[in-house]
């Protein structure tokens, strides 16, 4: 089992502020990237389902830094499942520097997604579906399904 799904970023200077270090909202713009590389990756027919009438909407999202990075770092952001309700996704994402063969943590985020479907104007909560919920298995931290708790992977209660 896989511990987590990693997208590969190299930080350009666009993503730098003046002073040479990577603006913030940049971070939030790699949750999204590195959440819509495993569905093309590892859940296609999702894309199919979101082309139809899914919609994934972020309801949350929130990043904690620890260090410093600029233009050039290499980068590993690494996501994994956090919590699954019936229509509820909790994402938590490692920002990992590759530097010399060391890693190191710079920062961590979180993010918050709802399943919904319906034209804009009607938009109401749906379950996850299947083939989403499989795919995200394989990414849940240790907590999530665990004995015990509410069974998030099989989707019991509501987000």
């Amino acid at each position: 089992m896989e511990s987590y799904y990693e997208y590969r970023h190299l930080v350009g200077f666009e993503e730098t502020n003046l002073v040479g270090n990577v603006y913030y909202v940049n971070y939030m713009r790699w949750q999204g990237r590195c959440r819509e590389m495993f569905l093309r990756d590892r859940a296609p027919e999702v894309l199919a389902d979101i082309r139809d009438d899914l919609k994934l909407f972020t309801l949350k999202c929130e990043c904690e830094f620890f260090t410093e990075i600029t233009a050039f770092d290499e980068l590993s952001i690494r996501m994994r499942l956090e919590d699954l309700t019936q229509t509820q996704i909790g994402f938590a994402f490692d920002y990992v520097r590759l530097r010399d063969g060391f890693e190191e943590l710079v920062a961590r985020g979180r993010q918050r997604v709802a399943c919904m479907r319906g034209p804009n104007t009607d938009t109401r909560p749906t379950r996850v579906p299947d083939a989403l919920r499989e795919a995200l298995s394989r990414y849940a931290l240790p907590s999530v399904g665990g004995g015990g708790g509410r069974g998030v992977l099989q989707g019991v209660g509501e987000g």
